[in-house]
């Protein structure tokens, strides 16, 4: 296991988001509870411990390799959202447009943790962080369907404040405001890299 230590970092689930079907695109619809597996969230488009790996994983294999799910919950703060939002010109950035799983508040930064930190539910459930989730165009053309000619600036606004993906490492609910406390890896930066 990974050297972790408890934080003072307590934020709460301020939302919560699901959609079965990935076809019908990437906004999801808030629910008050998530149900976490090994396998993800159940009935979640995005649950299952495998995948076919795609574009943002060709440095590393060949589209459509069979790869780990470590994406499976997207991780978005209230104070990221309302942040971007400024950066738009928009009122408003919903975590149904970005299709967001899971939204906090009381987290600062939270794009920044980093990976393998552990978010601790008061439930009991826990995710491990995997890393960024980078910000993409498809998120920028359901933005435009809501603010025309703001969507497109979203991949380069939203650097460094996408959030985040994860996996379950603990299974069990998690509620609307449900408490979250972070374990945090110790932070050093690799010289060879």
């Amino acid at each position: 296991m990974a050297v972790l230590e408890k934080s003072k970092l307590i934020g709460t689930v301020a939302a919560l988001l699901c959609s079965p079907d990935r076809e019908t695109g990437l906004e999801k619809a808030r629910v008050d509870r998530l149900d976490m597996t090994f396998d993800g969230i159940v009935g979640d488009c995005h649950s299952g411990r495998g995948y076919q790996s795609d574009s943002r994983m060709l440095a590393q294999y060949k589209r459509a390799t069979p790869v780990a799910n470590t994406r499976q919950v997207s991780i978005l703060s209230d104070e990221e959202l309302r942040e971007v939002a400024g950066l738009l010109g928009i009122a408003e950035l919903k975590p149904e447009w970005v299709g967001a799983n899971l939204v906090t508040s009381g987290i600062a930064d939270i794009t920044l943790l980093p990976p393998s930190t552990r978010m601790m539910f008061s439930s009991g459930a826990t995710l491990i962080v995997d890393g960024e989730n980078a910000p993409c165009r498809y998120v920028g053309d359901v933005i435009e369907k809501h603010h025309p000619g703001q969507g497109v600036a979203f991949p380069k606004l939203a650097r460094n404040k996408r959030g985040l993906v994860a996996w379950v490492e603990r299974e069990g609910g998690i509620s609307v405001g449900d408490e979250i406390v972070l374990h945090i890896p110790p932070q050093r930066m690799y010289p060879h890299a």
